[in-house]
Parts: C-alpha cells; sequence; structure tokens
C-alpha cells in the first residue's frame, strides 16, 4: 500500500517571496481569488485533471471606470487558501475575457486581440509588467478564471489543494503616471495530423526558402486541441512527445499577424515537463528575438523553472517580417509524454486612446 505525501516544510518559504516580487505601482489594488478545493487522488496528466471555471470582476463592482491590469499570480495552497503547497500540483491558470465584449465596453481597443489575458503554469507563477505599462480595460467588464491541477509524481497524494490568484490592477483616476497600452498576441507550435507538407498556412506549392528549415513534424495528438489551415491539412497544438529528444519549427508570422511594427514589453512563455527551451526566431534578419531556457524538477518530473523577459525599452516586432516558432524537449524517460509550446507576448498597442 502506497502512503501518502508528506511535503517539507521548504514549501513555507514559497508564498512570500512571490507576493513580493514585481515593481507595483504604490496605489496598485489587488483581487484575490481562491479556487474550490481540489482533491488530488490519483496521477493526473496535462489537460486530464480536475478543473474549474469562476467569473470575476475587478474594482467595486459599483462603478464603471478605466483600470489597467498590471500583473497576475497564481500559486497552490492548501484548504485554507494559506498553507503552501508543492507548485507541481498546478497544471495552468488562465484568466480569459470576451474579445468582442471588450472591444465594445473600450471602442478603442485593438482590434483582433485574443481572449487570453494570462496563463501561468509550471515554471513561472507570476507576471508583472514593466512599470507604467498595462492592459486597459473597463471595471465593469467580466473576467472568467480556469483554474486545473496536474499530478506527475504521486501515485497516492491524497492531498488537498487550491489555486490563490491574485489579479493586479490599477484605477487610471490613481495612475502615477499616463500608463501604455498593451494587447497580447500568442504564437504556438504545431504537429501535422492529417494533410501533405507540414508548413502550417503555406501552400505545397510554395517552395521554403532554406532559412525555414523543415516545417512542423508530423505528430500525434495528444487532445483535442487541433488548428485546420486553408490547404485541408489539420495541426495539433498539443502533441506527443516519445522518449527522446524532439525538435519542432513552426511558421508563426500568420498566427503573430500583427497589424504594424511594434515592441514586445513581456513574453511569457507556456511549456509542458521535458521542456529545454522556447525560441521565437526572425527568419527576415536571421535572429533570434526572444529564446526561453526551461528547467525541471532533479529528483521528479515537472519544470522548476520558466525564463521570461521583461523590459520597458521592449523588442522590436516587426509586421512584415517572417517568424519561426522553436520548441525543444527532451523525454528522458521510456515512456511518451504530452507537449504544448506557446509562447505569449504583450505588445504596445500603438491606436489606443484614452
Amino acid at each position: 500500500m502506497s502512503r501518502p505525501v508528506l511535503y517539507p516544510l521548504l514549501f513555507a518559504s514559497l508564498l512570500p517571496s512571490l507576493a513580493q516580487a514585481g515593481t507595483a505601482d504604490p496605489k496598485a489594488k489587488k483581487k484575490e481569488v481562491l479556487s474550490k478545493v481540489y482533491v488530488v487522488e490519483k496521477k493526473y496528466r496535462s489537460m486530464k485533471g480536475p478543473d474549474s471555471t469562476v467569473e470575476i470582476k475587478l474594482g467595486d463592482g459599483k462603478t464603471d471606470e478605466l483600470i489597467w491590469v498590471t500583473g497576475y499570480q497564481a500559486v497552490m495552497v492548501g484548504e485554507d487558501g494559506i498553507t503552501p503547497m508543492p507548485q507541481e500540483f498546478m497544471c495552468h491558470s488562465n484568466l480569459d475575457l470576451d474579445p468582442r465584449a471588450h472591444q465594445k465596453a473600450m471602442q478603442n481597443a485593438e482590434g483582433g486581440i485574443s481572449g487570453r489575458l494570462f496563463t501561468l503554469s509550471q515554471g513561472q507563477f507570476d507576471i508583472h509588467f514593466p512599470p507604467g505599462f498595462g492592459i486597459p480595460m473597463r471595471s465593469s467588464e467580466a473576467l472568467s478564471l480556469t483554474t486545473q491541477v496536474l499530478n506527475l509524481n504521486h501515485d497516492n497524494p491524497k492531498a488537498k489543494v487550491r489555486h490563490r490568484v491574485t489579479v493586479e490592477y490599477l484605477r487610471d483616476a490613481e495612475a502615477s503616471r499616463p500608463m501604455k497600452a498593451l494587447f497580447q498576441k500568442s504564437v504556438y507550435g504545431l504537429v501535422l495530423l492529417d494533410g501533405k507538407d507540414g508548413r502550417f498556412g503555406m501552400s505545397i506549392d510554395d517552395s521554403p526558402s532554406e532559412a525555414h528549415g523543415p516545417g512542423c513534424l508530423a505528430g500525434q495528438n495528444a487532445s483535442t486541441h487541433e488548428y485546420n489551415d486553408e490547404f485541408g491539412r489539420k495541426f495539433t497544438g498539443h502533441w506527443v512527445v516519445p522518449p527522446g529528444r524532439q525538435v519542432n519549427r513552426t511558421p508563426v508570422s500568420r498566427l503573430l499577424d500583427l497589424p504594424y511594427d511594434t515592441t514586445a514589453h513581456y513574453i511569457a512563455v507556456h511549456l509542458h515537463p521535458f521542456a529545454e527551451s522556447l525560441e521565437l526566431y526572425d527568419l527576415t534578419d536571421k535572429k533570434t528575438v526572444f529564446k526561453s531556457k526551461a528547467r525541471g524538477y532533479a529528483d521528479k518530473i515537472g519544470l522548476d523553472h520558466v525564463d521570461y523577459f521583461e523590459s520597458e525599452a521592449g523588442l522590436l516586432l516587426y509586421k512584415d517580417h517572417e517568424y519561426e516558432l522553436i520548441s525543444v524537449y527532451n523525454n528522458t524517460t521510456k515512456e511518451e509524454h504530452d507537449s504544448m509550446a506557446v509562447m505569449y507576448m504583450y505588445v504596445l498597442d500603438k491606436r489606443f486612446k484614452k
């Protein structure tokens, strides 16, 4: 009979350090939300554990005003909502809005934005934009918070856990400086499931340049995350990684779909265990824009750390450049595991006006 897992006291020092991260405006406010209690009774692979979704609103619920979302944090805690728990139990925490409702509420928001504001998963538990930057929205807008648990290591944990999520925001009326608007653009790795040639969104008659390298690799779907292009091909963004090292290259210029040249001021990534790196490569200039390196736990399956990018100056992104997303996984086990590779870029909205 397996024994319940005993969690060491080293986690007691984790939450305070996370809570103090970032350089928030002194007038910033915080909205804290506790997820339902999840009972972790067995192993759950990515996207297979218990999950739930709740609706939240920022602000006092009475005043409809312009606010700026400046940060997001998600950590695993016990049933009491306070006791630190191992972060390996986190699959992900997603904060979403309705793009159409947002466009209507803001009237001047950038068109074609993603409904995803934030995703946090293993390896990164908080996001704080550089001072003076934020995502503008109305305090009356509804947000959707989805949380899910994961367990890749323990047969009989008997653990009761919750996600403790904190959304950091600033009332425009209280901002100590003029704010710069960000909106989120994401690109993701894909593998080919069905159809000829592996280049997503590119005709098989197109002759890929040498700079592009091989197309999206052919792979096996790990769930229902499927995408079709206009050439009758089917791809997945959640694929199976066999034992060994795997490099996947996905053309992402079409996915990025920039409305103009701009700058990225924060970049976060979503990766699964056994990831080594995720890189955005500029094929036009033949150089790396940003490469996030991942580090796994030394004694168990999971990600201990993934790199992120934060800068007031920002990284240049060009509307007419060709970009490629390169993910590297190294499955050191003898079993197949699942993978994803998503890069979330928070870029300057040049059209925003108060």
